[in-house]
């Protein structure tokens, strides 16, 4: 495999997808361990004036490596892309298709909180090429969201959903945390009737990790804040998979829902099936054939790094067999439609019939979750790959 300074790779008929990492929030929340800062933070050699030209800088670069190959879907995520002004996220988006090419019937897709969007914003995104827009709402209550940090009103949610519809977006998305300390069943069942009655064509909802080194992991340790049991984070769980099946959306990964076959996440499913991509910006994460690499941190020294013509690459790995096999099984079993029996190796196929007695597993030739297989999803990958 090259090397990211050599070129041009083409890795044939696999799928590309590209994610543009956006680093800018207005505030950090505590539970975010992600590579984002908010002004204060960022000191000299990164704006956000001028982020747009180092991110199409990269584009030039990923462009002399990969040259021509056409881009299925693309993901601005964050931080909050749209902290950046719409003319910009969508300069950088024309750059890739300038320099690598735009499938006709790309996926674009940009993350947003609630209080970062205008009609008018979001009427320039949709007119610039962004098809998808996935809002940040994590809760209805307000009680919950400022323990999470979180500064938009909960009321402004519908609202902001109601404008990309008028934009003329093609999916809209919800993203939603649940297991927050003090967040309870009914106050879950409230985020979760609040999201169905916004319509959605999909919605992502995954229980509140604790990272090490945020805000929230030292409140725990310090007893602050209690994180709720096991039982009760998936009684949650079964809640949220009743309540959005009773509205017309399907799960189709562990922790996303879809209101048909087009409304999953393409871009997603890329990174599940173990696809190609490329992260564009400061942090941002790449994969090509089983070679990963990682760009430095910090926005600065990314910065700084492109106008000196240095690779922005601070570090790779390429995945072996074993790895691959392992992360093969682990994201497809995530997925709807299963992992493939031959995807296991002898001892992992000799555990089948084990997971399928004890009601964890279904199917043959392709193993599908339960319902209680998805709650011990984890458990189950650990008895496939012994």
């Amino acid at each position: 495999m090259q090397s990211y300074a050599e070129g041009p790779v083409t890795e044939g008929d696999r799928p590309l997808g590209m994610y543009v990492h956006v680093p800018f929030c207005s505030v950090r929340c505590g539970y975010c361990d992600f590579n984002t800062y908010t002004a204060d933070e960022l000191g000299e050699g990164a704006t956000r004036a001028t982020y747009a030209s180092s991110a199409i800088a990269e584009v030039r670069r990923a462009a002399e490596v990969l040259g021509r190959r056409p881009v299925e879907t693309v993901f601005f995520g964050g931080g909050t892309p749209t902290q950046l002004p719409a003319d910009d996220l969508v300069r950088v988006l024309r750059a890739l298709d300038e320099h690598l090419g735009l499938a006709p019937d790309a996926e674009v897709t940009t993350e947003a909180n609630p209080d970062s969007v205008t009609p008018a914003s979001l009427a320039r995104l949709r007119e610039g090429g962004f098809t998808r827009i996935s809002f940040g709402m994590q809760s209805a209550v307000p009680h919950v969201l400022a323990t999470l940090d979180r500064t938009h009103d909960p009321a402004r949610v519908p609202q902001a959903v109601r404008w990309a519809r008028e934009a003329g977006f093609e999916q809209v998305s919800v993203d939603l945390i649940y297991g927050t300390p003090g967040e309870s069943v009914d106050d879950w069942r409230t985020t979760l009737d609040a999201t169905v009655a916004l319509e959605p064509d999909h919605v992502s909802a995954y229980a509140l990790i604790v990272e090490d080194g945020t805000a929230f992991a030292r409140k725990v340790r310090r007893g602050e804040v209690v994180m709720p049991d096991d039982d009760e984070t998936a009684d949650k769980y079964l809640l949220a998979d009743a309540v959005l099946s009773e509205a017309g959306l399907g799960w189709y990964e562990l922790s996303n829902w879809a209101r048909d076959a087009d409304a999953r996440c393409r871009h997603n499913l890329l990174y599940w099936h173990g696809a190609d991509w490329w992260g564009v910006g400061p942090g941002a994460h790449s994969h090509l054939a089983g070679r990963r690499w990682w760009n430095v941190k910090h926005p600065a020294a990314y910065a700084q790094r492109l106008e000196r013509g240095e690779s922005v690459e601070a570090g790779s790995e390429v995945v072996d067999a074993a790895g691959r096999r392992l992360e093969q099984v682990m994201l497809e079993l995530r997925l709807r439609e299963g992992l493939a029996l031959d995807a296991l190796d002898a001892a992992g196929r000799a555990e089948v019939p084990d997971l399928r007695d004890r009601g964890l597993l279904l199917g043959d030739e392709r193993l599908v979750l339960t319902l209680e297989g998805r709650l011990l999803a984890d458990a189950v990958v650990r008895q496939l790959t012994p």
